[in-house]
């Protein structure tokens, strides 16, 4: 790698970003522990940053490369433009430097995990601490040298710094880009420099497919796009305002060989909906089997360790011989599963139809409980392990939705484990519903305040079966990880200990933990194979 001095464009993002925290899976959420509340030692010890070459980062977060890229395509030459490591960016910054440009997640801690974790929002969290320092050490190196280069702030959490405006000028931030800009890279940073750009940039037009660079250098983790948008319209969702678009496949391969060439021995693929890839039916969101199947022979060919970054479960019980086939090419077995983020969000019909009518197509959503419980056989009984979220807090949620939310759970933890035993494996996490996409006149939900008696058994069941995967999984991780060993045994300390404080907690507010009786649901997947068919799922 050449080694760079002062540049025009210094690119960063803040390192919660670039921290492989051990490349332990989900352990990526860690920034959005509450800082000061969390240990700060455990917090440094788990934080494994990504290496640099004289603090230029060889592996970065996607959307820094993909601005990196159509900067270049724009006409940017490559000696102008660095991708820096946080720690390092200084380096980079002097009489030359025209822009400094931060790619964020989660500036402020506004995000709904980070919402959740905060007590909604009262704490400050590491993603908004490391954010804070990266901009003032920025500003500082701007006024100690007194050049005059311009602050820029994007990627999928810029909103935070418009909502916040009174944060925003605090820092010193001088433009906010909202929207994507692989179109427009080069128009608009040259417009930043001119100084004829608004402070803050809402990009209303999208990229067609053919606009969207290649990255030109490896991205963390050997993530690679696969999809923009969904098509589903959750109307919470703020990617599901984006219009849908599949990226060619041909482009995809290249940047899994860029990043297997690099030493990357994984191919993450990105998208909202992993099993809409290239999907034909935008009616009934039938999975184009064919198409997907094929994305995933060709990641193959460059390595074992293929996953995909989201799907639902719809798709999945939908196309069950498609997930077979799936775990076939990657060869998933009892050790080595696929993981993948699932929207369970919420088990009331009610709410699935009004806020999410699409999710749960090619089925009803009266039937989104069963689709939950059969989808996660499904996946399951062919080493697919899914990671699910839950919202707290949407808007005309009621304590029988929620109590329905945690006896599904306890439903899901029954069945499956009498089905398939030790293969049964999901985690649901709860995050704060936070007013995004369609619903952004809404109030953000915060749990200390806001927090019902039916909130607290989804929360509580959903904390409790957490629990008892740690316990029966941990194992299987630190064996992989012998510098672990040592804290397995705090890890089970630590998960039952934050269960008893939800109880005390609970308790505080006058909520008792009460057993649940699961709901009369069952599995049936293996009796109703026929719905997998095409055509057949709108019948059904």
């Amino acid at each position: 790698m050449e080694v760079m001095g002062v540049v025009r464009v210094v690119l960063t993002t803040d390192e919660t970003l670039t921290s492989t925290y051990h490349d332990i899976p989900l352990l990526d959420f860690l920034g959005c522990a509450p800082y000061g509340k969390f240990p700060a030692w455990i917090y440094s010890f788990l934080d494994t940053q990504l290496p640099d070459e004289s603090g230029v980062l060889g592996q970065a977060p996607y959307g820094l490369r993909k601005v990196e890229a159509a900067l270049l395509r724009d006409g940017f030459k490559r000696d102008e433009v660095v991708v820096a490591h946080p720690r390092a960016v200084e380096r980079f910054i002097g009489n030359d430097t025209t822009i400094v440009a931060i790619y964020e997640m989660d500036p402020l801690g506004l995000g709904p995990v980070s919402m959740m974790f905060t007590n909604g929002g009262q704490w400050e969290n590491y993603t908004s601490v490391k954010f804070r320092e990266l901009v003032e050490r920025i500003n500082r190196v701007r006024d100690s040298k007194g050049v005059k280069f311009r602050i820029v702030v994007g990627g999928p959490g810029a909103w935070q710094l418009d909502f916040r405006r009174e944060v925003r000028e605090k820092l010193r931030i001088d433009h906010v880009v909202m929207g994507e800009v692989d179109h427009i890279a080069g128009r608009l940073f040259r417009d930043i420099e001119s100084g004829s750009a608004d402070e803050t940039v809402l990009i209303k037009s999208w990229p067609r497919v053919e606009e969207i660079p290649a990255i030109v250098a490896p991205s963390y983790k050997g993530l690679v796009e696969v999809m923009r948008g969904c098509g589903r319209g959750c109307r919470f969702c703020e990617p599901n305002l984006r219009v849908a678009r599949d990226m060619p496949l041909e482009r995809i391969e290249r940047e899994i060989s860029l990043n297997v060439n690099a030493g990357i021995d994984h191919a993450w693929l990105h998208s909202e909906d992993i099993f809409l890839y290239k999907v034909e039916d935008r009616k009934n969101f039938y999975p184009n089997e064919e198409a997907v199947v094929e994305l995933f022979e060709m990641a193959r060919k460059y390595t074992r360790n293929v996953n995909p970054t989201h799907g639902t479960v719809a798709g999945a019980l939908a196309a069950p011989g498609m997930i077979e086939t799936i775990s076939r090419i990657v060869d998933a077995d009892p050790r080595h599963w696929v993981g993948i983020q699932v929207g369970f969000e919420t088990a009331s019909p009610e709410l699935i139809g009004k806020y999410m009518n699409n999710k749960m197509k090619p089925f009803s959503p009266e039937e989104w409980p069963w689709v939950l419980l059969n989808g996660t056989y499904v996946l399951n009984k062919n080493y697919w392990f899914p990671a699910y979220t839950t919202i707290l807090g949407l808007p005309g949620d009621t304590d029988d939705y929620e109590i329905m939310t945690a006896r599904l759970i306890i439903t899901m933890e029954k069945e499956l484990k009498e089905k398939l035993g030790n293969r049964a494996h999901f985690t649901v996490t709860p995050l704060s519903f936070v007013p995004m996409g369609l619903l952004r006149d809404q109030e953000f939900y915060r749990i200390d305040e806001m927090i019902t008696y039916g909130q607290f058994l989804h929360l509580y069941y959903a904390w409790r079966h957490l629990a008892k995967e740690v316990a029966n999984e941990l194992p299987k991780l630190v064996n992989s990880k012998l510098f672990l060993v040592p804290f397995y045994p705090l890890a089970r300390v630590g998960i039952r200990a934050v269960l008893r404080q939800i109880e005390k907690w609970g308790q505080k507010k006058g909520y008792e933990v009460k057993p649940l009786e699961p709901l009369d649901l069952h599995i049936e997947t293996e009796e109703h194979r026929w719905y997998s068919q095409p055509g057949l799922a709108e019948a059904y």
